[in-house]
């Protein structure tokens, strides 16, 4: 759950002064200006103490709330080239035809307003704070009304600016569309020469494969050179959930088939994200129906509440060890 958001306000208790009103916001400005309060102090020493604390607390699920939470943690942690179209609750702007999502833009740029006025917001760009939705926010705002042909650069957020749930349809389906390259970078990539070609090539060639399945949700497969991979971002309680795969584990019913194993997991925004080793020769589209029955057996298996055995508590226990956090 995200902690309380703070804003940059007089403490409770004090005067205002002169020139602001009790309660009223306090400007993000410069650290070295007077703060706006009017104290006459540097805004570093006076409310950019409060501000950069706001700025830098961590969110610890910064995509709560949002349709598809588990699949925007898996393109900002496990897919290299992915696209979403992205519906806002107000209207778009004249001359924005269309807003998407990408995991990464050319340059790292955190977002870009394209020629023809639509805008691509990159969701594994750098961030200023420690809210990932906000940060994000911030930059599409930018966009929405940047000058067409320019990318949008990184900057410190305000601490009390909105949030992607604050500017998305929040009833609005998060489909993402997983890339072989980088292609969507240009609405074009045919005609791409010199350079540009070049540049998208280079990219290109460190992509790792990697497929959505489509019978469950937010479920990835991916190859590498020594195995495949399967990860699969979950939205249960952390809990709960090793407490099932311990149970399933024990039960030898935590594997997706001959020569698979469930190796471990890790967290990433707040979530959990179970990982399987798959033989070489097993595609995405061989995983489906394994993947399906496990996570019928994992739904089950969710609803039990006994106490772990001695065997269950160890299996349990070993998959907290190998377990690591990324975010």
């Amino acid at each position: 759950m995200a902690k309380k958001r703070a804003t940059a306000t007089r403490s409770k208790g004090a005067a205002p002064a002169a020139g602001t009103s009790k309660g009223a916001a306090v400007p993000v400005v410069g650290a070295r200006e007077p703060c706006p309060c009017g104290s006459g102090r540097r805004y570093k020493a006076c409310h950019g103490r409060e501000a950069a604390h706001a700025v830098t607390e961590l969110v610890k699920r910064p995509f709560e709330g949002l349709p598809g939470e588990c699949d925007w943690v898996a393109l900002r942690e496990l897919v290299p080239a992915a696209t979403a179209p992205l519906t806002l609750k107000a209207p778009l702007p004249d001359g924005v035809p269309s807003v998407t999502l990408g995991t990464v833009l050319p340059m790292a740029w955190p977002g870009l307003r394209r020629d023809t006025g639509a805008v691509l917001l990159g969701l594994q760009s750098e961030t200023a704070s420690g809210d990932i939705s906000r940060d994000l926010a911030d930059t599409l705002t930018r966009a929405l009304t940047a000058e067409p042909g320019n990318p949008v650069e990184g900057r410190r957020t305000a601490p009390d600016g909105p949030r992607l749930q604050d500017l998305l349809d929040l009833d609005a389906p998060f489909v993402p569309e997983v890339h072989s390259g980088f292609e969507f970078w240009l609405e074009d990539a045919e005609t791409a020469t010199g350079e540009v070609a070049a540049s998208l090539e280079r990219a290109n060639e460190a992509v790792i494969p990697t497929v959505r399945l489509n019978g469950v949700d937010a479920a990835y497969w991916c190859e590498t050179p020594e195995k495949n991979h399967l990860r699969w971002v979950m939205p249960h309680p952390e809990e709960t959930l090793l407490d099932a795969m311990a149970r399933l584990h024990v039960a030898g019913a935590s594997s997706l088939g001959e020569g698979t194993r469930l190796v471990g997991s890790f967290r990433a925004h707040g979530l959990t994200v179970p990982v399987w080793d798959l033989p070489l020769g097993m595609g995405a589209e061989e995983v489906e129906k394994p993947a399906a029955a496990f996570g019928e057996r994992l739904l089950e298996t969710l609803a039990r509440t006994e106490p772990l055995t001695a065997e269950e508590r160890r299996a349990r226990s070993g998959f907290m060890n190998r377990q690591i956090t990324l975010s």
